[in-house]
């Protein structure tokens, strides 16, 4: 993936805090991914758009790519935390995940192409489809787990857009939550 990865942020927030302990609690319930994604999402959407979420180096982009700060690596490996920091016109490749993830944006509106993958059939290779665009403004949640995560993101605005994913992988030791990157079908 084509992001900066800061390290685990020197300095956790009180609401950031509260916010990986109300995670713990529902990742430690050991329901299957989709259930974790959408209780992990209910503990999320009420931090989303506080003003004490996160310092001010945790707001912070990078000019050359979008910039990927992460928060919180559980001792056990269990999730992650990240917070991704998107100046104008800065996306990800197209992608999928090592594990479920539930993402909310924090600030700004982030654009959204999801894809299927399409089968090799009669001698042709497999291919992208684009299934769905979703513009996800401030305080929008949503999870998914693999497979069928393949999608893309943006930031189409004018503003810094700024979301908050939690990863069920250990992300200070694999440093990304990507598994595949995949050609846009479109070139």
């Amino acid at each position: 993936m084509t992001s900066s990865t800061a390290p685990v942020s020197g300095r956790t927030t009180t609401r950031l805090a509260v916010l990986v302990s109300e995670v713990r609690e529902a990742v430690a319930l050991g329901l299957p991914p989709d259930l974790t994604s959408y209780l992990v999402g209910e503990r999320l959407a009420r931090h989303l758009g506080a003003d004490d979420l996160l310092t001010a180096g945790q707001r912070a982009g990078d000019p050359a790519r979008y910039r990927q700060h992460l928060l919180h690596a559980e001792d056990d490996g269990g999730f992650s935390v990240v917070a991704l920091v998107w100046l104008p016109g800065q996306r990800t490749p197209v992608h999928d995940h090592v594990a479920w993830c539930t993402t909310g944006v924090h600030a700004g509106t982030e654009h959204e192409r999801r894809y299927r993958l399409v089968p090799s059939r009669d001698g042709d290779p497999a291919r992208l489809t684009a299934t769905e665009d979703i513009v996800n403004p401030q305080g929008t949640v949503c999870g998914f787990a693999p497979p069928g995560d393949i999608h893309e993101v943006w930031n189409a605005g004018t503003d810094v857009a700024i979301s908050l994913h939690v990863y069920g992988a250990d992300l200070s030791r694999l440093g990304t939550s990507v598994r595949r990157l995949y050609a846009r079908p479109d070139g």
